[in-house]
């Protein structure tokens, strides 16, 4: 089985009445809106050549993909995404919920698709409706099903923002839904009955890769004209980290097709210690290349380095406060007789009501199920999680903020704190126990309701 449940803890930032109760109502008050039905369903599909059933999402009309279809808008759109469940197959989990990676959703906590959390999971031949905006977000998310791992079975897609007045749009020509590159690790069965500590079977480049000894479909391909810059955007969707683009991050890059007119390949590549099926190929192809693979090279790796990335623009001021408000201390551990994992000692445990619905319902916050791993936080103070040396199985972990998008201060493998322009996230890597890494987040509680940090 996998190990689940994976760790969590419950931040609820109050007060959540009064004037922060608004709720989003279908009256628009965004520049647009795009309407979406989106079916959840139990396919047959074969994408490294081994046929097995999973879980996947389709547009009303459309067959289900692996992954899921794009879902796009602009700057200030509001989302109107119908979600209906038409699963059946019980040897993998059969209700469903959908969450919006990276998406603050300020004044619609209610539409943050966690089970448990903000809602139950929608249950087979049942629709929910999620009715959010961005706001002022741009860039690229994407959405995946947050019920236990259900998302490892399939459902997981792009979910693109974009700007029509992007002060970066003289950097690029393009850019379009044929330049998004999604990662994810793919496993031969279904995820009740995946073994905990397991290697994935493929890795997948845009729902296409290759397991030893099969046939394989043939290699996604990257169509670009010489002299076109095109801004790409890769999201590692995994369910495990193979990648020093950590599980549930993105990042947006301009490709100068400078080169001569050929294919080219594009490799995806584990870190040295992992096995050699977290491989996988894709095809950079010219305008006018022939229609072959490319010849082999020679390839050097230039593995990213976080701890030198900068954020674009300066962040708030108070963010790089010398002294937090509130400093919290996530230390994670392993429980030993089940094999789950704890945060400061305690394994998570879904409760049989949603938190928003016990707050709506006038539960005091030492009431709230689950007790020991919800956080009561004060409204607009800067809070700073540090989290310590991690040794568990499995790291390093990805770790994702609910709500708030938050400056990474320490970043793991760095031995200092940074305090010139750090990056800002919704996920990061705790690092590995052979560093003293103590990795250190910063963010201000100004979005009320019950959010989850966990990886």
């Amino acid at each position: 089985m996998w190990s689940w449940p994976t760790p969590w803890i419950i931040l609820w930032s109050v007060p959540l009445f009064g004037r922060d109760a608004r709720v989003a109502s279908l009256a628009s008050d965004a520049n647009n809106i795009v309407s979406i039905d989106l079916s959840i369903a139990n396919c047959c599909v074969a994408p490294d050549g081994f046929p097995r059933v999973a879980v996947l999402a389709g547009k009303q009309g459309e067959e289900p993909t692996l992954p899921g279809p794009v879902i796009s808008g602009y700057k200030s759109d509001r989302f109107l995404i119908n979600v209906t469940n038409e699963l059946t197959d019980t040897s993998m989990f059969t209700g469903t919920t959908i969450h919006w990676h990276g998406i603050s959703q300020h004044h619609s906590n209610q539409m943050d698709g966690t089970a448990y959390v903000t809602q139950c999971p929608i249950s087979p031949q049942k629709s929910f409706l999620y009715n959010f905006t961005g706001d002022d977000q741009v860039g690229t998310f994407w959405y995946h099903s947050h019920y236990a791992v259900q998302y490892c079975d399939g459902l997981r897609g792009p979910f693109i923002i974009r700007d029509r007045e992007d002060p970066f749009n003289e950097l690029y020509d393009f850019d379009d839904d044929s330049a998004i590159i999604t990662l994810m690790d793919w496993y031969h069965y279904p995820s009740p009955d995946t073994p905990r500590q397991v290697w994935p079977d493929s890795v997948l480049s845009n729902g296409t890769g290759c397991y030893d000894g099969l046939e394989c479909p043939p290699h996604v391909t990257y169509m670009v004209q010489a002299t076109k810059r095109y801004r790409f955007r890769l999201l590692n969707m995994s369910c495990k980290q193979f990648y020093n683009i950590f599980a549930a991050q993105r990042y947006s890059f301009i490709l100068n097709a400078d080169k001569p007119v050929d294919n080219y390949w594009i490799r995806t590549i584990p870190d040295p210690s992992e096995p050699m099926n977290a491989t996988t190929t894709a095809i950079l192809r010219y305008a006018g290349a022939p229609n072959v693979d490319p010849q082999a090279v020679n390839v050097t790796n230039n593995y990213l380095n976080e701890t030198l990335l900068r954020s674009l623009s300066e962040p708030p001021a108070y963010i790089l406060e010398p002294n937090p408000d509130i400093r919290l201390n996530v230390v994670m551990a392993k429980n030993e007789d089940d094999y789950n994992f704890m945060i400061n000692g305690v394994q998570y445990t879904s409760p049989s009501v949603p938190v928003l619905l016990q707050i709506m319902n006038g539960a005091l916050s030492q009431d709230i199920d689950p007790v020991q791993s919800i956080y009561l936080l004060p409204r607009d103070k800067l809070v700073e999680v540090t989290f310590h040396v991690d040794d568990t199985s499995g790291r390093p972990h990805p770790f994702h903020l609910h709500g708030h998008h938050f400056a990474v201060i320490k970043s793991a493998d760095s031995e200092f704190r940074n305090y010139d322009r750090p990056v800002m996230r919704d996920t990061v890597s705790t690092g590995t126990d052979d560093k003293s890494d103590n990795v250190t987040i910063r963010f201000v509680t100004d979005n009320p309701r019950p959010w989850i940090l966990r990886w």
